[in-house]
């Protein structure tokens, strides 16, 4: 049982990721009985969230860059945030509210618990030169700064991640906690058959370069009029990392992919595909492969931290090499031609996503965790 009548802070980097990704969590902490707050750049969900009971806060992270003008304003106004809610315990998502949010409650009185999940590391960890490597450094050392407490719980959604962090911030072991991918409502996912003609490959993530769309592109072309090649998910352009709008219109254009859009019932257009693409660079735990298991689609994703852990290698999917679109297409064209593979997937896809991805167990282990933070 959890401590009774507590504040709980969340900090998100966007509205919309908590919704897809912390509402549940939220909505039962509610639910139990405490007072919930909500600290996030806010798009057009805001009004939605305060029907739920969630007290919100505004605040502007910039995801387009990091200034050091833009980070000052943001850990100050997380700052004033945490002193004005005074919460018992503070839920950090994502990588900027968990550096600046992690080092903005040094300065609060009193101190908070603290819930940190690294649902990610971002592209900075995958990248190359320099610049990056500096980058690397100093994300260490915020990373370091952040997870200092003494009441603290930090979430990881893969053991790779784990290690590497817990390495480079000297986080202790006993602070550390495994909790694999945000969960899914597993009723709402239909499982169906896979069509037999007309196959479509799905590409279903945000168009960044870091998640692997120019390799599934690159694929596409190399199989092209073998299948149709479908990408579906937001064009970014918040986000640095994302592919422009001109080679998206070229690619339409030149008939190597169909871009569907945003789809607001990702299980419906799962259910049209043959096969769920996802070749990135790494991952927390992607939502959008568990997804897809739960829809009994057959996955083909990069052999990189996060997707590996989220299939059955050979029985609920295939691993590809990073940024080898070769091999990808040849991975892909293999699946398409073997009927009683691809079926043979689609249901033990499915059994591992009722056995591992329920969102119940999930939202069951947050609780115990804000419990044993209170004890």
């Amino acid at each position: 049982m959890i401590y009774s009548s507590m504040k709980i802070l969340f900090i998100v980097n966007i509205d919309w990721f908590f919704i897809s990704h912390r509402l549940p969590i939220a909505i039962a902490a509610k639910k139990a009985g405490h007072e919930i707050h909500l600290a996030t750049c806010f798009t057009t969900h805001e009004s939605t969230l305060a029907k739920q009971g969630i007290i919100t806060h505004g605040i502007s992270f910039n995801r387009r860059g990091s200034s050091l003008r833009s980070i000052f304003t943001e850990l100050v106004k997380l700052i004033s945030i945490v002193d004005n809610v005074k919460p018992d315990i503070v839920h950090l998502v994502t990588i900027k509210p968990v550096l600046l949010g992690g080092i903005a409650i040094h300065f609060s009185r009193p101190k908070p618990a603290v819930v940190a999940a690294v649902s990610g590391l971002g592209f900075i960890f995958v990248s190359k030169g320099i610049i990056a490597k500096i980058r690397r450094l100093l994300v260490s050392i915020m990373y370091r700064l952040a997870f200092s407490h003494k009441k603290i719980t930090v979430i990881f959604q893969n053991i790779d991640d784990l290690n590497l962090i817990k390495r480079i911030s000297k986080l202790p072991k006993s602070r550390t906690t495994l909790i694999e991918g945000s969960g899914i409502e597993i009723d709402k996912y239909c499982y169906k058959l896979i069509p037999k003609n007309h196959p479509i490959v799905l590409f279903p993530a945000r168009l960044l370069i870091s998640k692997g769309i120019l390799d599934f592109i690159e694929a596409s072309k190399i199989l092209y009029g073998k299948a149709r090649f479908v990408i579906v998910g937001k064009l970014d352009t918040e986000n640095p990392d994302c592919i422009s709008f001109s080679l998206l219109s070229n690619l339409i254009k030149n008939n190597f992919i169909e871009y569907w859009g945003f789809s607001k019932n990702i299980s419906k257009t799962i259910q049209k595909c043959s096969i769920v693409v996802l070749p990135s660079y790494r991952e927390g735990f992607p939502k959008i492969l568990m997804e897809a298991a739960a829809c009994g689609r057959p996955i083909i994703t990069t052999n990189v931290p996060g997707c590996r852990d989220a299939i059955i290698p050979n029985k609920s999917g295939l691993l590809v090499p990073l940024k080898d679109p070769s091999f990808l297409a040849s991975e892909i064209s293999r699946l398409l031609g073997d009927f009683s593979l691809l079926t043979s997937m689609s249901k033990a896809g499915r059994e591992l996503a009722e056995s591992k991805y329920d969102l119940k167990i999930v939202v069951e282990k947050h609780m115990k965790i804000y419990s044993e933070l209170m004890s």
